[in-house]
């Protein structure tokens, strides 16, 4: 396998502007015409998707896109508090950052989500609600193996689950379904950030998104 893998498979059709007002979606004057996309990192805990979407995000930025992170852990302190981590509790938090992330990229944003998101179904909801909206929608997987992940464990969780601290870890005591088809897999136990930073750039250009 590759260090990155993409699928030839179309984004949606079409956001609007860049620089559009956000209810109305109408182009400000003199506003350059971007497309909004969502990209969704998914992967698991500590594979290093948080870090590749705050990279990329500087990189937009400074090329004058209008871009957007929706950290995982944010939602679940702003947007999803009262959710715990069943399945069906897990299946509505990314439902709603779905709806989010579909409308600011509908009006010209680029929305990077690095969200776990273990489930398929989840993650083919959000794509069919872009799809429906005519959004674009990639799904990045950050395929790092949970063995590297554990060893990284930038957030303690792995040892705490070691410890019988806590249950319900994704990838270790809790399923985790890797996608079959990405539109970019990335392998962050090959390459640096910064690497899988520009493959993920090559792809939006790729795709006309950047």
């Amino acid at each position: 396998m590759s260090v990155t893998e993409r699928s030839a498979g179309a984004v949606g059709r079409g956001a609007r502007a860049e620089g559009a007002d956000r209810h109305s979606g109408r182009p400000e004057a003199g506003a350059p015409i971007k497309r909004g996309a969502t990209v969704w990192l998914t992967g698991l805990p500590s594979a290093g998707k948080t870090t590749i979407a705050y990279a990329l995000a500087e990189r937009l930025r400074g090329e004058g896109h209008r871009v957007e992170v929706l950290d995982g852990d944010e939602i679940r302190e702003f947007l999803s508090s009262g959710l715990g981590f069943s399945r069906e509790d897990r299946d509505t938090n990314v439902q709603r950052i779905g709806f989010v992330s579909e409308l600011l990229a509908s009006n010209g944003v680029k929305v990077l989500v690095p969200v776990i998101a273990p489930y398929a179904d989840s993650r083919e909801a959000v794509r069919k609600r872009h799809q429906t909206e005519g959004t674009a929608y990639l799904e990045v997987h950050v395929a790092t193996p949970v063995d590297v992940c554990a060893e990284r464990d930038v957030k303690g969780l792995y040892a705490k689950q070691a410890a019988g601290a806590i249950k319900g870890l994704t990838g270790v005591d809790d399923p985790y379904e890797a996608p079959d088809s990405p539109d970019l897999r990335i392998e962050t136990h090959q390459q640096g950030v910064q690497e899988s930073a520009a493959a993920l750039r090559s792809l939006l250009g790729e795709r006309g998104l950047a």
